[in-house]
């Protein structure tokens, strides 16, 4: 099903699993066999959504946790929305390939047609576990591989369910991989209910000074007419409410991973287990005064959490930081491969695992793609390219957005139109159609709709 376009990336891919193999028979002759696999994803969350990141957010779990892992701070998804994002990080492909393009039961909500990591994970001898939301379908081939399971989306059932798994439902003969969707801080959609908590709270530098001028006509329509009306035109209290009760969901998503992790010393597998914290995508927080996720691709929107914290018995690295390579949620499947000696597959992602054995054998990717295409029946088709210094937006009907992150780090000013900033477009375009062409990318053939659904001209 998984064509011949992808050769570029499948050498990328083969020449680590290569080098899983070499990994793999180094780990094998210590103390541990197969690595457990522990993945926990919230629902939301952007990557500043963590005390050690911000001192606004209260995660004193995902603070330790933080010291004893790799953490990576540019890490994206490869669409802000979950149903697709979700296909990315347990298959390994994007959006346009897995054809999960929107939420399932939206525009281009396709239930998931491709195997996951799971089954891999299953038919190499693992006990499989998945717990939490699942929102990508029913169809047999892709929920297969699970030998327990409860698709749910309420926290504190995935959470009874993961601590049951490790208690009594793995076979403790056998390495297990338990994956544990969790809601929030999905659940900033009741903002309104929030009782505050704090008495002060910091409101963002974008928040203050986003003005919409030069930015697609989308951006404040979502806010007018869409779910952004919950907030638009309110008090700074209406949006320091927003802010508090975001930072307690998060709050409550951090207490479920602190209760997952100490069970999992309690049953003595923590110097077993590769544990990896993520998300789905991001929330805006009240970024560029946005609420919730939409039609744009700011990096509250793209930029996601992600630590991997690996057993000492298997990584030669240190526990750090590291904040100069660029990752993306379609790495996580390969790196689980790499790790569990599974067999090569095809993918669009690069493993990780060799940045915790010899960082100079890592290949990093020159530049990050990000897909997007609809909210519910309104389909707005953005393909973003980021590199280190700059990001470009390309929208099929309202033109590109540009930005210079290194003297505009929170998106302020629009450069698309610039001429000094001529040849940088011009080069980012040209990528970026380059890997359009590579990944069959239907992009360039896409409509936009109003937000009831009706296809618009594509000016």
């Amino acid at each position: 099903m998984i064509r011949n376009v992808f050769i570029k990336i499948v050498t990328v891919t083969a020449v680590a699993t290569i080098m899983g193999i070499a990994i793999w028979e180094q780990t094998a002759a210590g103390k541990i066999e197969k690595p457990n696999i522990l993945l926990i994803f919230s629902d939301q969350q952007h990557w500043q959504a963590m005390g050690f990141m911000d001192p606004f957010f209260d995660t004193p779990h995902l603070d330790a946790l933080s010291e004893e892992s790799m953490v990576f701070e540019r890490s994206f998804c490869t669409t802000p929305q979950c149903s697709p994002s979700r296909s990315s990080l347990l298959t390994g492909f994007y959006p346009s390939t897995t054809t999960v393009i929107g939420n399932i039961g939206a525009a281009g909500g396709n239930s998931l047609a491709l195997p996951t990591i799971g089954k891999e994970l299953q038919d190499a001898g693992y006990t499989t576990g998945y717990y939490g939301k699942w929102h990508l379908g029913k169809k047999a081939i892709a929920t297969a591989g699970w030998d327990h399971h409860d698709f749910l989306i309420d926290d504190p059932k995935a959470e009874a369910g993961a601590l049951a798994f490790l208690k009594t439902k793995r076979d403790r003969q056998k390495p297990f991989a338990l994956f544990v969707s969790l809601n929030n801080p999905h659940d900033i959609y009741h903002f309104k209910q929030h009782d505050a908590e704090r008495d002060e709270v910091p409101m963002p530098h974008s928040w203050k000074n986003e003005t919409f001028e030069g930015k697609p006509p989308i951006q404040i329509q979502f806010m007018e007419e869409d779910q952004g009306k919950a907030i638009h035109g309110q008090s700074r209290e209406d949006w320091e409410q927003y802010r508090d009760c975001y930072r307690s969901k998060t709050s409550l998503y951090d207490q479920n991973v602190g209760t997952l992790v100490d069970e999992l010393r309690r049953q003595g597998e923590w110097d077993n287990t590769i544990v990896i914290i993520t998300s789905d995508h991001g929330d805006m927080d009240t970024r560029h005064k946005l609420i919730f996720k939409g039609p744009f691709m700011y990096e509250q929107m793209v930029r996601i959490p992600l630590m991997i914290r690996v057993p000492e018995l298997q990584a030669k690295i240190a526990p750090r930081w590291e904040k100069d390579i660029d990752v993306v949620n379609v790495d996580i499947a390969p790196t689980i491969r790499e790790f569990c000696g599974l067999p090569i597959k095809e993918s669009h992602g690069i493993s990780l695992a060799p940045l915790f054995l010899n960082p100079e054998k890592y290949k990093p990717r020159e530049f990050v793609i990000s897909q997007y295409y609809s909210k519910q029946l309104w389909v707005n088709p953005i393909r973003m390219i980021r590199s280190r210094d700059f990001k470009l937006n390309r929208h099929i009907r309202w033109g590109d957005e540009l930005y210079d992150l290194r003297s505009d780090p929170h998106e302020l000013h629009n450069l698309a139109a610039d001429p000094m900033y001529a040849e940088v477009k011009q080069d980012l375009v040209k990528k970026l159609d380059q890997w359009i062409n590579d990944h069959q990318d239907p992009f360039y053939s896409l409509h936009v709709t109003s937000r009831s659904g009706e296809k618009l001209a594509n000016e």
